[in-house]
């Protein structure tokens, strides 16, 4: 019954598509153990010059981790809320 948060991020060189591939196995994975993943970023974050595979994080999530999760973000790689 726990949340978390789950984030997929490519190291430059994985083409989007095999980052989605990677992030349906996590959750499959969070899913079988009764893990529900309430929030997810998947793409090209941090980078290192077209390197290929991915870094997967999984943090558990409260109601003071969601709410900064869902903070306004204003930067050049990121953009959402207000």
């Amino acid at each position: 019954g726990e949340e978390t948060i789950v984030m997929v991020n490519g190291l430059g060189g994985t083409p989007l598509i095999e980052l989605y591939v990677v992030f349906n196995e996590v959750a499959s994975v969070l899913a079988a153990k009764n893990v529900t993943i309430a929030r997810n970023l998947v793409g090209n974050y941090v980078t290192s010059l077209d390197m290929a595979g991915v870094s997967i994080t999984v943090c558990k999530a409260d109601a003071d981790m969601l709410s900064l999760w869902d903070a306004p973000v204003n930067t050049p790689a990121l953009h959402w809320g207000a």
